[in-house]
Order: C-alpha cells, then structure tokens, then sequence
C-alpha cells in the first residue's frame, strides 16, 4: 500500500512534501485550510468557499468548520508577520479528511479531482504511520513491563552488585600504597 503511494506521489502534479506541511492539528483534528486547498487546486479562496457554500449539506461540522478569532490570531503569530494579502479579514475554514474528499464532488476541474487524490491518499498514509507507531509504542510498553517484572526478583542481587559497584569506586580513589620490594 505505502509503496502504490509513494509511486502515486511520484506521479503526482504537487509533492507529496507539499502538501504534508499544508496540513496542521486544529481542535484535536488534522486539517487543511480554505487558502491552501484553494492554491493547491488553482482557484480562489474565494471560488472555493463560494463552491462550499452553493453545498453547505455535503459539509457538516465534522468535515469543515470556520476558526474562532482567538484559533486565528494564534495561527497568525504562529504563521509570523502579515504579509500583504497573503491573510483574509474573513475567518478561515478548515477542511478535514472527510471535507476534503468531499470537495471533490463540489469542484468538478480535472486538476481538482488529481489534486484530491493526491491529498487524501496522503492522509491514508499518515493515519497507517500513526497505527504503526501506536503498535510500536505498545509492544515497547509490554516489553517494559515483562523486564520489570523480571528485575521485581533479582531486585535484592542487583543491589548487592550496585553497592560493591560504589564501593569499589570509592576505594578507587584514595591513593594505594605500592606492594613489593621497596628500594631504598
């Protein structure tokens, strides 16, 4: 599967690096804004909104909502100065996964449909990296909790071994007296 994506991404109109760093965590959720799809698209933002709006059902809270004023001025320091015309006076929208795959039913362009192909097999290959991690991170867990039930036993010998550790490091450094023959 992750190769047929990569291969895809090769193919694709827009790297596949591009479009990761156009996708943040908003509100628990991972998201892409109104401006960057619409870029990425070739359209306004305008355009695209006014597309959304005409089918404001196929979009439900789950799959796109509007920023709050606190959410965007957050963004905006995050983001760094203004630049001129690059941020709207209008509260962004933010798409999820489902709202992206569902633009592609409102945008009917050729580039649109390539474009939500590639975005949504992105989030696919994001959402299986994040399983694998989970899975890795719990046979690591498990894996921890077997050595220290093991150590539970050898608790009492360990510390034995630890304390002629410290001993001997601290006989170590008092200066020792030379054995054998001594010249005078």
């Amino acid at each position: 599967m992750i190769k047929q994506i990569i291969k895809a991404s090769k193919l694709s109109l827009i790297p596949k690096e591009v479009i990761i760093s156009k996708i943040y965590y908003i509100r628990g959720k991972k998201v892409m804004f109104d401006r960057d799809l619409a870029e990425l698209y070739g359209v306004e933002t305008k355009a695209l909104n006014r597309a959304v709006k005409r089918n404001i059902d196929r979009f439900p809270d789950d799959f796109m909502f509007q920023l709050n004023e606190k959410e965007a001025e957050i963004l905006r320091y995050q983001f760094g100065t203004l630049e001129m015309g690059r941020y709207s006076k209008y509260l962004s929208y933010v798409f999820t996964e489902q709202g992206v795959a569902m633009l592609s039913s409102v945008l009917n362009s050729k580039r649109a449909i390539q474009v939500n192909i590639q975005i949504i097999r992105i989030f696919i290959s994001l959402r299986e990296m994040l399983l694998t991690h989970k899975e890795l991170r719990e046979k690591i867990e498990k894996l921890e909790n077997r050595i220290d039930a093991k150590l539970g036993r050898h608790d009492k010998q360990i510390k034995i071994i630890l304390e002629t550790i410290k001993l001997l490091l601290k006989e170590d450094a008092k200066p020792k007296e030379m054995i054998g023959f001594k010249v005078k």
